[in-house]
């Protein structure tokens, strides 16, 4: 009686992994089909219309040292956010960010082909991070690395250049998986300092 129970949960147990393991193939065939290149939407300019809530964090939610801020700036008329601070990889830690949810962003009706910024900053290397559905622990995103300059320039990064921070996710996403993005300064000890007027999807 025993014996046939336990071959009734194996059995059980052995459907539901089959069962993830199709959905998640699946998952992966519907991301890297071909679909029609949509119009440019604006993720934030900075207009009642396209204003993002931006959350701004440290890794001190993990124990680490870095410290910032982020503020909303207006210069000659124009707004835009600054990100300053501090990196330090001391005690494990390594970052600041600011990042917005865009899973209230209707994504479903375009697949864009990357992301275009206006951004200027101090002359560093900065990171954007992205979150999918199909990345739940927080050490699992997508990165890619853009270099500011002291005078405002356009951005300009396609989802391709993007990489998977571990196998263990799909090697790559379709803007309609999108859940966050993040304005990251990150990995080595530095000073941070980073403004962006705009950006958007293409």
């Amino acid at each position: 009686m025993n014996m046939n129970f336990l071959k009734l949960n194996y059995i059980h147990y052995l459907l539901i992994a089959f069962t993830l393991s199709v959905f998640f193939f699946v998952y992966i065939a519907i991301n890297n089909s071909d679909e029609v290149i949509g119009d440019t939407m604006i993720i934030d300019n900075l207009t009642t219309e396209s204003n993002q809530r931006w959350v701004f964090f440290t890794d001190r939610v993990m124990g680490g040292v870095s410290s910032g801020s982020l503020k909303l700036v207006e210069e000659k008329g124009d707004k835009f956010y600054k990100m300053t601070g501090d990196v330090s990889t001391a005690n494990n830690g390594g970052f600041i960010q600011f990042r917005a949810d865009l899973r209230s962003l209707n994504l479903n009706e375009n697949n864009y082909e990357g992301l275009r910024l206006l951004v200027r900053g101090n002359g560093e290397i900065y990171n954007i991070h992205i979150r999918t559905g199909m990345t739940f622990m927080p050490w699992q995103y997508y990165s890619v690395e853009f270099k500011t300059s002291p005078n405002w320039n356009e951005v300009v990064i396609p989802f391709s250049t993007f990489e998977r921070s571990n196998f263990y996710q799909p090697k790559s996403f379709k803007s309609k998986d999108i859940a966050t993005l993040g304005i990251v300064a990150y990995g080595r000890d530095y000073e941070a300092d980073i403004d962006l007027a705009k950006i958007e999807f293409y």
